[in-house]
């Protein structure tokens, strides 16, 4: 199978997330339905380690937390842009939750990239770079603002390559802690 480990968006958010398309040359769109928050990609893996996996994220304890937009972006420059995207606000317990689910997948012998996790939502990827329109686009959404995103859990991901692209299709799904059992209520 080829997994992911993401965090699943609102409907609500990602119809606001779909509804940001605009014209731009060579924008290949993300599907609204596969809009989520990446926070491991694993490839392709076989049944007796995704079991392992999933043994290893049930081990994973952490409190809920809510996940904050700002503003879009584009890797890996404005000028050559490939992937246009959403960005997160800096949140410790989301980067926490992501060095959580790295080392469970590292753990189990599954290859992870070596680059910084950095929070944020794709929303199209080009083949060419459409430098002018992307600048275009950065500059009229850099003050986006979009509902809070409340996060209770994390799901392991299926992408299943079709000829009309991929579908994503939860595998299971790891709660993450009340933030009210944690003493972390916003009452204090």
């Amino acid at each position: 199978m080829r997994l992911f480990i993401a965090i699943e968006l609102p409907g609500e958010v990602k119809r606001k997330l779909a509804g940001l398309r605009t014209e731009i040359p060579g924008a290949r769109w993300v599907p609204l339905e596969q809009l989520h928050l990446t926070l491991s990609f694993l490839g392709e893996v076989d049944d007796e380690m995704r079991e392992l996996l999933t043994e290893e994220l049930h081990e994973i304890v952490t409190p809920g937390f809510d996940l904050h937009f700002s503003g879009t972006g584009c890797f890996p420059n404005s000028r050559h842009p490939r992937v246009l995207w959403v960005g997160l606000a800096a949140e410790q317990l989301l980067t926490k939750l992501a060095e959580l689910v790295r080392k469970a997948v590292i753990s189990c012998d599954i290859p992870q990239e070596e680059r910084p996790f950095s929070p944020h939502i794709t929303l199209a990827r080009f083949r060419e770079p459409a430098g002018r329109e992307v600048a275009a686009f950065l500059e009229k959404h850099q003050r986006l603002e979009l509902p809070t995103v409340k996060v209770r859990e994390f799901v392991l991901f299926q992408s299943r390559l079709t000829p009309q692209g991929a579908i994503h299709i939860p595998v299971r799904q790891f709660p993450l802690l009340a933030t009210e059992s944690c003493g972390l209520s916003g009452e204090e």
